[in-house]
C-alpha cells in the first residue's frame, strides 16, 4: 500500500479548539512519522485537540518518529524520502495555520508529488484566507506577499509598489508583520499610502479577542490601534 502524506492545519490561537475539526485526530492516527516545524508546541497542540476530541485517552506521543523541519533542508528532505521509501504515512505539521502556507513545508509538499505520493490537504483555519473573507476586499483577484521589508525606506518604498499595482490590477494585496512590529508597520502605511486606500486590519484571528476593521487610510489616521505584539493580518487595496 503507497504512504499518504497529510498536511495538518493547527491553532491560530491556543483557546480556538473548536476551529480544528475532529478528523485530523484520525489523520493523525493513520501516521507514522510526523514532519513538524516545533516538536514542542506540535506535541502541546496535538495533546489538547486529542484530549478535546476523546476525552479520558492521552496522546501517546513514542507512537510516533517526530522530525523538526530544521534549516539544513537537504537533510529534511532526504529523510522525508527515506520515509516515504519506506511506506510510512506521513503528517506535515505547521506552527500556526495551514501547511504550505507561508510555510517551510511546502518543499516536502513538492517532493511528495515529485515520488507520484498522495498528498491530502486537511481542513483548518488560515489566517489569510479568513482575513481576505471578512475584509470586504477583492476576494477573485489577490496577492499574498508575505513580510515586507524592515528597513523603514526600503518599506516605504515597498508599500508604494504594493499601492499602485493594486489600484492598476484592482488587486487586494495581504501582507504580515512580526508582531512586535505591527505598530510601525501601520506608521509607514498610514503616511505612504492614498487617504482613499482601503486597509484592512483582522488581529487575533479565532480568539476571543478577534478584531477586524477595514477603512479608508484617512479614518485610520483619526485613531489608530496599538497592535504590538499582536498577531494580524493586513489588507490593501487602492481605488
Amino acid at each position: 500500500m503507497e504512504p499518504v502524506v497529510y498536511l495538518i492545519p493547527s491553532l491560530l490561537n491556543d483557546d480556538a479548539v473548536e476551529s480544528i475539526p475532529s478528523y485530523i485526530i484520525s489523520a493523525v492516527k493513520d501516521c507514522q512519522v510526523l514532519f513538524v516545524e516545533n516538536e514542542r508546541t506540535t506535541r502541546r497542540y496535538l495533546k489538547k485537540i486529542w484530549k478535546a476530541s476523546l476525552p479520558g485517552q492521552e496522546l501517546v506521543i513514542d507512537n510516533y518518529e517526530w522530525v523538526a523541519i530544521g534549516k539544513v533542508e537537504h537533510q529534511t528532505q532526504s529523510l522525508f524520502k527515506q520515509k516515504i521509501k519506506e511506506k510510512k504515512n506521513i503528517a506535515i505539521v505547521s506552527e500556526a495555520g495551514c501547511p504550505g502556507v507561508a510555510d517551510p513545508g511546502q518543499s516536502l509538499i513538492a517532493i511528495a508529488h515529485d515520488m507520484n505520493i498522495e498528498v491530502k490537504p486537511l481542513v483548518g483555519p488560515s489566517s489569510i484566507l479568513l482575513a481576505l473573507m471578512a475584509s470586504g476586499m477583492n476576494g477573485q483577484q489577490f496577492q499574498f506577499v508575505g513580510y515586507l521589508p524592515v528597513d523603514p525606506q526600503n518599506r516605504a518604498k515597498r508599500i508604494q509598489q504594493l499601492e499602485t499595482e493594486s489600484q492598476k490590477k484592482k488587486c487586494t494585496q495581504i501582507f504580515i508583520e512580526t508582531p512586535y512590529r505591527n505598530n510601525q508597520l501601520i506608521q509607514s502605511i498610514l503616511k505612504v499610502c492614498k487617504p482613499s486606500t482601503r486597509f484592512c486590519i483582522a488581529a487575533d484571528l479565532t480568539a476571543k479577542s478577534e478584531w477586524i476593521k477595514t477603512k479608508r487610510m484617512h479614518q485610520w489616521k483619526k485613531q489608530t490601534p496599538d497592535l504590538n505584539k499582536t498577531p494580524s493580518i493586513f489588507l490593501l487595496l487602492a481605488e
